[in-house]
């Protein structure tokens, strides 16, 4: 999604209403429970949230210019690598083995046998369309943010096809844009 992306891409940077503004942080809150306690930090209510609208139907969420979170459409807001490296506990977790993580950094979405392999690691109680974290073994941070195309039951029980959707992953173009001036 992000492989050849940058700032010329943004079509237009939108600051939002406060009633936007409530909405977002809101469904942020409701979907990462674990960011409640520095929400008031990320995204202050007296600072300008700006809604920065790429190709593809992709929103930016940025707070001072750097972005913070992205969904696409209207689907479930998901925080950058940046931001999911600061806190590192706020998503769900999958794994994926070591023969895998050259193929997730250069874009490719994660197949069941690379979350199934004894390297591997599922977290049970992902249902299919969550965003997750997606881990590697022997690493300490997140190497990419993924959309589960189905829920960790299938994934280990059909072991074969895409088991999540690679959004976001270290080194494309939104890791790369650290600010959006």
């Amino acid at each position: 999604m992000f492989k050849r992306f940058s700032s010329e891409e943004v079509s237009a940077q939108n600051q939002v209403k406060a009633s936007v503004q409530r909405k977002i942080r809101q469904s942020i809150a409701e979907e990462y429970p674990g960011l409640e306690p520095v929400l008031d930090d990320l995204l202050p209510k007296k600072s300008p949230l700006i809604v920065a609208k790429c190709p593809n139907h992709l929103n930016l969420v940025l707070v001072n210019n750097v972005p913070l979170f992205f969904n696409i459409r209207d689907g479930p807001y998901m925080p950058t690598l940046r931001l999911l490296h600061q806190y590192p506990n706020v998503m769900k977790k999958l794994q994926v083995d070591r023969g895998a993580i050259k193929f997730v950094i250069s874009g490719a979405n994660i197949m069941c046998p690379g979350l199934t392999s004894p390297g591997g690691a599922l977290d049970e109680e992902v249902e299919a369309e969550t965003p997750v974290a997606i881990m590697a073994e022997g690493k300490q941070h997140a190497l990419a943010i993924g959309f589960t195309k189905m829920s960790a039951k299938d994934i280990r029980n059909v072991n074969k096809g895409i088991g999540v959707d690679n959004m976001h992953y270290l080194n494309d173009g939104l890791w790369k844009m650290e600010r959006l001036d």
